[in-house]
C-alpha cells in the first residue's frame, strides 16, 4: 500500500475524531458510524463511558445491543486493524469528559463463552458475571455497587458474580483501550463487565428477543447505579438519583415510532364508537314499554378500517428503538390498540366483551366485596333530595368559564366546549368536553364535575401534549384507570365527593360484574333497582353504560382506580407525576424514570382546586393513608 495513502488515511480518522470532540464539547448529540460497523453515542459529557468490542474469533449475538440503553457508549469491531483508532477516540473523548469532571469510568462489556444445553431434567447453572478491575487505584465502592446491582438483573436465575483483581480490565484476547500509565495519566478507571450470555439459546446460540430485551434493562439500571456511585466518589457531580445518568435524546427510531402510534391511535375514539346516540330515545321507550322490554341501541357508523389500521399499527417500527423504557411503553401501546380496534369491529357481538376484559379487565373479589360494603353502608338518597338541577346549556357555560380560568396560566389552551345531541351525558374526548344536550348536573357536583372533567381529563390530555412522546396525550396504555382514579380524587380535594357519587361508582362494579357473568339489560337494571335501591334513570344509565357495545367493562375502572391512587399517595409517591399526561399506574416507574433523565417535564397546567388550602390538607391526609369509607364519611 502507498505510505501516502497511509498518511492521508490517518489524517482523515484524527479530522473525524477531532469532530466528534468538538461536537461533545459543546453538547450535542454525538451519534455517529465507526469504520467496521461500530457506533458512537453521547448524549451528552458524563464521567463515564461503555465501550463493547466484536470479537473476530466467534459469533457474540445480542451482545452489542446490551449498551444501547446507556447514555454514553461506544460499539466497535474487535479487529486489530480498528484498535488504534479506537484507542485514539477513547483517548481524545477521555480529554473533554475529565476536564469537565475531574474523573471518568471506562466500562468494557462482553460475554462468557455460551453455555452448554442442558436437558430438561437439570437446573440451569447460575448465571455467571466477571467483573475485572486494577489491583491498585480501584474505586472499590463502584465495584460493591456494581456487583450488588447484578444480583437484580436474573431474578430467574441465581446470579454468581466473581471479581479478579489484575492488570488487564479489557476483552480476552485484546489490547486494553488503556495502559494504566494512561490511567493513571487521565485520571480514568478501566473496569471490565463479563456477562452471562442468558439471551441466547444454548444450543442453537440465537438470540432469545424476550430474554435480551429484559436482561438489557435490568443490565442497563445495574450499570447507571454503579455510575452513580462513581461520579458521586470520583467526579465533579451530584446527580441526585440514578437515573439522571440515563439517555436524554430522542433518536430518529423513537421519533418515528411515536408519530406513527399517534397516528393510529388518533384515528380512532373506541368510546365514541361504543355509545349509543339514541340514549335518551331509548329510555323514553324502555318506560313506555314498563320497563320491560330490553331498548334497541343505535350507534354511529363505524368510521374506520379495522383491518387497515391494523396494518398500519404493524408497520410502525418499535423493534428499531434501542431504550428498554421506551420500547416496553411503545409494545404495551401497540398491543392495546390492536385489541380496541378488534373491539371496533367486533361491536355488537359477543366477542366484545371478552376483548373488553381483555382491555379494561373484570371486577376482582376485593374489588366486588367493596362495592357491596359501600352500597350497603351508603342508603340511597330519598326521591327529590338530589337538590337544584343545572341544565346541560347552563354547565356548558360554567364549564367555559372554568376552562377560561386555566387560560389565565395558558393562554394557549384550545380546549372547547361541545353541546352534542348524539352525546348522553359528559365526555372529553381529544381534548374537548363534550355535553349531551339532555344532560344534567346537580348543583352540588358542579364543582367537582368540572374539576373531574376540566381539571383532570382535559389537563393532563394538554399537559401531554406537551412531552416529546405522543403516549402523554393519546394515553399510555392501561391509562384510563389511573385516570378515572385521579379524577374522583380530585373531587375529593375540591370537597365534591358525596356519598351517593361513591353509591353510583359502586353500582357500576356491580353491573359490570353482571354483564361479566351473563346477565342482560332488565337483570341488570332490575338487580340495580330493586337490590341496591338505584332510581329507574339511573339504573337504566348505568345499565346502558356496561351493555353497550356488547358489553363494556369499563366501568369498573373508577372504583378500582380510586384504590390504586390511594394506595399509591399513601406510599409516598408524588402526585405531580400523576399530571403530567395521561400516565398508568403500571408503567410509573417509567415516568419517573423519564423524569429523572430530563425526557419528560411538568405541562403548563396544574390542577385550579390545589390553589384551596383546604384541598391541599385533604391532600396530606391521603399521603398518610385512608380508609375510603373514612374518607367519604
Amino acid at each position: 500500500m502507498d505510505p501516502l495513502n497511509i498518511d492521508s488515511d490517518v489524517l482523515l480518522a484524527t479530522d473525524e475524531i477531532e469532530q466528534m470532540v468538538l461536537t461533545l464539547k459543546t453538547g450535542e448529540l454525538l451519534r455517529k458510524k465507526l469504520p467496521g460497523g461500530g457506533r458512537i453515542h453521547i448524549d451528552r459529557p458524563q464521567p463515564f463511558l461503555c465501550v463493547y468490542r466484536r470479537p473476530e474469533t466467534r459469533p457474540d449475538k445480542g451482545t452489542e445491543q446490551l449498551l444501547l440503553g446507556q447514555a454514553s457508549y461506544i460499539l466497535s469491531s474487535g479487529s486489530e486493524e480498528y484498535q488504534p483508532l479506537l484507542k485514539a477516540l477513547i483517548t481524545r473523548l477521555l480529554d473533554v469528559i475529565v476536564e469537565a469532571y475531574g474523573a471518568a469510568l471506562v466500562l468494557e462489556l462482553w460475554s462468557a463463552p455460551d453455555e452448554l444445553p442442558v436437558t430438561p431434567d437439570e437446573a440451569p447453572a447460575p448465571a455467571r458475571f466477571g467483573i475485572v478491575a486494577a489491583r491498585h487505584g480501584v474505586p472499590e465502592a463502584t465495584i460493591e455497587s456494581l456487583e450488588h446491582s447484578l444480583i437484580a438483573t436474573t431474578r430467574d436465575r441465581a446470579p454468581e458474580i466473581r471479581i479478579n483483581y489484575s492488570s488487564g480490565a479489557t476483552s480476552p484476547g485484546l489490547p486494553p483501550l488503556l495502559s494504566p500509565e494512561e490511567e493513571k495519566q487521565q485520571n480514568a478507571y478501566l473496569v471490565g463487565l463479563e456477562v452471562p450470555p442468558i439471551y441466547r439459546d444454548p444450543e442453537t446460540e440465537k438470540v432469545i428477543p424476550i430474554e435480551l430485551r429484559r436482561f438489557t434493562g435490568r443490565l442497563g439500571r445495574a450499570l447507571r447505579q454503579a455510575f452513580f456511585t462513581f461520579v458521586h466518589a470520583r467526579a465533579r457531580y451530584r446527580p441526585a438519583h440514578y437515573e439522571e445518568l440515563g439517555q436524554r435524546a430522542m433518536t430518529r427510531a423513537v421519533s418515528v415510532a411515536d408519530k406513527g402510534l399517534a397516528e393510529v391511535g388518533d384515528s380512532f375514539d373506541l368510546l365514541l364508537h361504543a355509545t349509543p346516540v339514541n340514549t335518551d330515545a331509548a329510555y323514553q321507550q324502555f318506560v313506555d314499554a314498563g320497563c320491560q322490554a330490553i331498548p334497541e341501541f343505535l350507534y354511529r357508523p363505524q368510521t374506520i378500517d379495522p383491518g387497515a389500521l391494523k396494518l398500519a399499527l404493524y408497520k410502525v417500527p418499535i423493534e428499531r428503538i434501542e431504550d428498554p423504557a421506551l420500547y416496553h411503553l411503545f409494545a404495551a401501546q401497540r398491543d392495546e390498540f390492536d385489541r380496541m380496534i378488534t373491539m371496533i369491529a367486533d361491536r355488537g357481538t359477543p366477542h366484545f366483551l371478552l376483548e373488553s376484559q381483555q382491555v379494561f379487565g373484570r371486577p376482582d373479589e376485593r374489588l366486588l366485596a367493596l362495592a357491596h360494603r359501600l352500597l350497603k353502608t351508603l342508603q340511597p338518597e330519598a326521591h327529590g333530595n338530589g337538590g337544584r338541577m343545572v341544565s346541560a346549556k347552563c354547565f356548558a357555560g360554567l364549564a367555559e368559564r372554568e376552562l377560561a380560568h386555566y387560560r389565565q396560566d395558558w393562554p394557549e389552551l384550545p380546549a372547547r366546549v361541545e353541546l352534542r345531541s348524539d352525546v348522553p351525558g359528559l365526555m372529553v374526548s381529544r381534548g374537548h368536553f363534550l355535553v349531551g344536550n339532555s344532560a344534567e348536573v346537580s348543583e352540588t357536583r358542579v364543582s367537582a364535575t368540572l374539576h373531574h372533567e376540566i381539571g383532570t381529563h382535559i389537563l393532563t390530555y394538554y399537559n401531554g401534549l406537551q412531552q416529546p412522546l405522543s403516549q402523554f396525550h393519546t394515553g399510555m396504555p392501561g391509562y384510563e384507570q389511573t385516570q378515572e382514579g385521579i379524577a374522583i380524587v380530585s373531587e375529593y380535594l375540591s370537597g365534591g365527593l358525596t356519598k351517593q357519587r361513591m353509591r353510583l361508582l359502586a353500582g357500576r362494579v356491580i353491573a359490570v360484574d353482571s354483564v361479566v357473568e351473563g346477565a342482560d339489560f332488565l337483570e341488570t337494571f332490575r338487580l340495580l333497582q330493586v337490590a341496591h335501591g338505584f332510581g329507574r334513570r339511573a339504573a337504566f344509565i348505568i345499565a346502558m353504560r356496561v351493555h353497550r357495545g356488547g358489553g363494556l367493562t369499563k366501568d369498573a375502572v373508577y372504583l378500582r382506580g380510586l384504590l390504586g391512587i390511594l394506595d399509591h399517595l399513601a406510599k409516598g409517591h408524588s402526585f405531580d407525576d400523576l399530571m403530567l399526561g395521561k400516565v398508568a399506574l403500571d408503567h410509573i416507574e417509567i415516568v419517573a424514570e423519564l423524569r429523572w433523565r430530563g425526557v419528560i417535564s411538568p405541562g403548563p397546567l396544574k390542577p385550579r382546586y390545589l390553589e384551596d388550602p383546604e384541598a391541599l390538607k385533604r391532600l396530606t391526609a391521603l399521603c398518610k393513608g385512608v380508609d375510603l369509607l373514612a374518607l367519604i364519611n
